[in-house]
C-alpha cells in the first residue's frame, strides 16, 4: 500500500518523450530530427523533468504516475536516465507503465554530427529493472506482460497496464502504433478485479492506448484493438476511470452507452504548455484537474539565461506552431490582400489545433457557426478536403469540460 491515507493526491504526466543528453550533440542531425518531431521538445526534457521532481518533492503526491512514451524512440539509456532524474523524488512514489515507443522500437537512435547512429533498444526485462522502485509497489505483477496492479490506500487500486504491440528481440522498423491487451494479460487483470471486489478495493485502470475513440475523424491506431472486450470487463466490474495518453491531446470521454468508465487523457508533457493531471482521491469521489507545470521557479541561474527555459512555454507553442506551419501552405512575402487572407487561415488552422490539444476547445454554437462561415475557414476546408472532417471535430459547443471531472462511488 502507498499510503494509510483516506485523502490522497497522486498525478498523471504522459508521452514525455525523453531523449538523453548523451544520445545528441545539438549538432545537423538532431536539429534535423527535433524539427520533424511533431511540435514535441527533445532538446529540454532533462532540465523539464528534473525541475518537474523538485516540484513534487515541495508538494509531496503520494504517487507520479506516467502513461506511457517515457522515452522517445526506446533508447535504453534514455529509460536510464528518466529513473535517474526520478530517483530525486523523496515522498512520491513513481509508477511507470511502457507506451508504444519504449520496448524494442527498431527507430532507437542516437545523433552525432550528420548521423544517426544505433541505440541500445529497451527489452522487457531491461525495463522491470530500470523501474524496479515501481514494480516493488506492486501487488501483483503479470508474468506475461509489464502490467501490475499497486494499491493506493485502502479504497483503490491501481492497475497498470501494457497495452503495446512489440516482439521478443530488437526490432529494425517503426514501432506499432496500435495496442491492445493481449489474452493473457486479460486473464491476469480479471483475477485482479476479483481479487478487488472481494477487499472492496475500487479499480482505476491506466494504460497508453484509448478505450475510447476521443476524435470521431482520427483514432485508427489509438484506440485498442480489443477495446470492447476491456469495455465488457470495465462494466462488469464497475470501473469508474481510466487514465491513458497516446493521442497527446487533452480530453475527456465517457461514459459511454454501456460502459460506466469515463476515460482521461491527458496530453504530452513535452509540448503545448506542460500538462500534467492532479487527481485529489476521497473515500467516496475522485476529482481530476488539468494544470500547467512552471518550471521558472526551479531552474538554476545558468539554466535562466537560456531564453528558451526562461521562456518555456513560449518556446513550446513556437516549436509547435513551427510543426503546424510546415503542414499548412508555404509562405507568401507579398503583401496584398490575397496574402494577408491566406496567413489569416494559417493562422486559423494553427490556433484550431492549438486550442484543440491543449483541451481549451469550448466554443458557443454561435460562434462556431460564426467561424464556419468565414472566408478563412472555408479556405481551410476547400485547400485541405482530407482534413475537412478532421477540423470539423476540434472544437466543442457542450457544457462538458476537457480539463477536470469529478467521479462519485
Amino acid at each position: 500500500m502507498i499510503t494509510e491515507k483516506s485523502n490522497t493526491e497522486f498525478w498523471v504526466i504522459t508521452d514525455t518523450h525523453l531523449i538523453a543528453d548523451s544520445l545528441h550533440d545539438n549538432g545537423h542531425a538532431f536539429q534535423l530530427i527535433q524539427n520533424t518531431s511533431q511540435g514535441k521538445d527533445l532538446a529540454y526534457q532533462e532540465i523539464a523533468l528534473r525541475a518537474f521532481t523538485d516540484f513534487a518533492n515541495q508538494k509531496k503526491p503520494a504517487a507520479i504516475i506516467v502513461t506511457g512514451d517515457v522515452t522517445f524512440n526506446g533508447e535504453l539509456i534514455s529509460a536510464q536516465k528518466f529513473a535517474e532524474i526520478f530517483s530525486r523524488l523523496k515522498a512520491t512514489k513513481l509508477l511507470v507503465l511502457p507506451g508504444n515507443h519504449d520496448i524494442y522500437d527498431g527507430w532507437a537512435r542516437a545523433f552525432k554530427g550528420p548521423n544517426q547512429l544505433y541505440a541500445h533498444q529497451i527489452s522487457p526485462r531491461d525495463w522491470q529493472e530500470i523501474f524496479k522502485s515501481s514494480y516493488d509497489c506492486a501487488l501483483s505483477i503479470d508474468p506475461d506482460s509489464l502490467a501490475y496492479s499497486v494499491q493506493l490506500n485502502q479504497r483503490y487500486l491501481l492497475l497498470l497496464l501494457d497495452s503495446n504491440i512489440y516482439g521478443k528481440h530488437e526490432a529494425n522498423g517503426a514501432p506499432a502504433t496500435e495496442g491492445q491487451i493481449n489474452e493473457e494479460q486479460i486473464i491476469w487483470l480479471e483475477k485482479q478485479l476479483e481479487n478487488a471486489k472481494r477487499n472492496h478495493l475500487r479499480p482505476l485502470l491506466f494504460m497508453h492506448h484509448n478505450l475510447y475513440a476521443h476524435n470521431p475523424a482520427v483514432n485508427r491506431g489509438f484506440v485498442l484493438n480489443n477495446a470492447q472486450l476491456l469495455r465488457r470487463l470495465c462494466e462488469d466490474f464497475n470501473i469508474k476511470v481510466a487514465f491513458s495518453g497516446h493521442i497527446h491531446a487533452q480530453n475527456i470521454v465517457g461514459p459511454l452507452e454501456r460502459t460506466p468508465t469515463i476515460e482521461v487523457v491527458t496530453s504530452s508533457f513535452c509540448s503545448y504548455d506542460q500538462e500534467y493531471g492532479v487527481i485529489k482521491v476521497r473515500p467516496d469521489n475522485i476529482k481530476y484537474q488539468r494544470h500547467t507545470f512552471n518550471m521558472k521557479p526551479f531552474l538554476n541561474k545558468k539554466e535562466l539565461e537560456d531564453q528558451n527555459l526562461a521562456h518555456f512555454h513560449h518556446y513550446l507553442k513556437e516549436i509547435q506552431i513551427k510543426n503546424l506551419k510546415g503542414n499548412s501552405n508555404k509562405k507568401d512575402n507579398s503583401h496584398d490582400e490575397q496574402s494577408e487572407l491566406l496567413q489569416k487561415v494559417n493562422h486559423l488552422f494553427i490556433e484550431m489545433n492549438y486550442q484543440y490539444f491543449t483541451g481549451h476547445n469550448h466554443i458557443e454554437k454561435k460562434q462556431l457557426k460564426k467561424l464556419y462561415s468565414s472566408p478563412e475557414f472555408k479556405i481551410l476546408v476547400n485547400q485541405r478536403p482530407r482534413f475537412s472532417n478532421y477540423m470539423k471535430t476540434l472544437f466543442d459547443t457542450t457544457d462538458h469540460s476537457n480539463l477536470e471531472t469529478e467521479i462519485w462511488y
